[in-house]
């Protein structure tokens, strides 16, 4: 894993995280928002939502977007503006998919279903959710 931290300007600080498309990674991202938490103080709910839509956008870019390749790399941006706002991008080298087109984990055919609530979840928990276009880049924003 290679971890970088960039004073871009007076009030913005860049992170950049390059993380093997192996399921261990999730415990890579995770130890860096711990680090973050304590960096810039995060209200204890607002680091619970981060931390898992962190986890979810990890996963699902290790396992669907990248297959779990080795010779594929998750790589998440991180930008702190003013240390009242994170603003995260999780890209992988996948095909991307159809972000529009998901089924409703809440619908009666499958809120029974194991799976298939990750982007469902993201959406509910950060205070923004923009995906590019082809799919394979999720940019999750929260305030601090």
């Amino acid at each position: 894993m290679t971890t970088n931290r960039v004073e871009i300007s007076e009030n913005t600080v860049l992170y950049t995280l390059q993380l093997p498309s192996k399921l261990e990674s999730v415990v890579t991202m995770e130890n860096f928002i711990d680090n973050l938490k304590e960096e810039y103080e995060i209200p204890d709910d607002t680091y619970a939502n981060v931390l898992t839509c962190m986890s979810e956008a990890t996963m699902n870019a290790i396992i669907h977007g990248n297959k779990q390749s080795d010779t594929k790399k998750v790589y998440i941006n991180l930008e702190v503006h003013d240390r009242k706002r994170l603003q995260f991008t999780i890209a992988d080298e996948g095909e991307g998919f159809d972000y529009d087109r998901l089924p409703d984990p809440t619908a009666p055919e499958n809120i029974e279903s194991l799976t298939g609530r990750g982007i469902y979840i993201i959406k509910h928990l950060a205070d923004q959710c923009i995906f590019n276009m082809k799919g394979n880049e999720i940019e999750l924003h929260f305030k601090i």
